[in-house]
């Protein structure tokens, strides 16, 4: 009795190198660390919470249309901001920095300030876009 043989296919031919490479792409996928721009991870107060500011604790800051950061009517430089801050947070721990955005204003400057107060870890941060009178744009 003569059995026929199957003609073995060779790797090229079967569907096994697709199933190793689905396999392999899975693997990569399951053991690389994905980078997720997180952006600004700030705590945000409990949706229940009442946190009542004093007036005293509130320390206002402006960014007018050419990036100046303004204080007290003052024009101060970042280093000298972040120092009137610093200041701040050391007689006083829990400050409130609330800064008040020209709508023209470069956002890079936005970004540096926020990045400024939560390195020096502000717990009650919070700005504000100045709203223009009507008929300006």
């Amino acid at each position: 009795m003569n059995l026929a043989r199957k003609k073995r296919k060779s790797f090229d031919e079967s569907s096994a190198s697709s199933d190793i490479a689905f396999l392999l792409i899975i693997y990569f996928i399951v053991i690389a660390g994905f980078n997720i721009n997180k952006g600004f991870l700030m705590n945000l107060p409990a949706k229940d919470s009442t946190r009542l500011i004093l007036k005293d604790d509130l320390l206002r800051f402006e960014l007018d249309d050419s990036g100046h950061i303004l204080y007290r009517g003052e024009i101060l430089s970042a280093t000298e901001a972040e120092g009137a801050v610093r200041s701040a947070v050391n007689a006083k721990p829990n400050i409130a920095v609330l800064l008040t955005v020209s709508p023209d204003a470069p956002w890079q400057q936005v970004v540096s300030f926020v990045e400024m107060s939560q390195k020096l870890s502000i717990d009650s941060f919070s700005f504000t876009i100045k709203k223009t009178p009507l008929g300006e744009t």
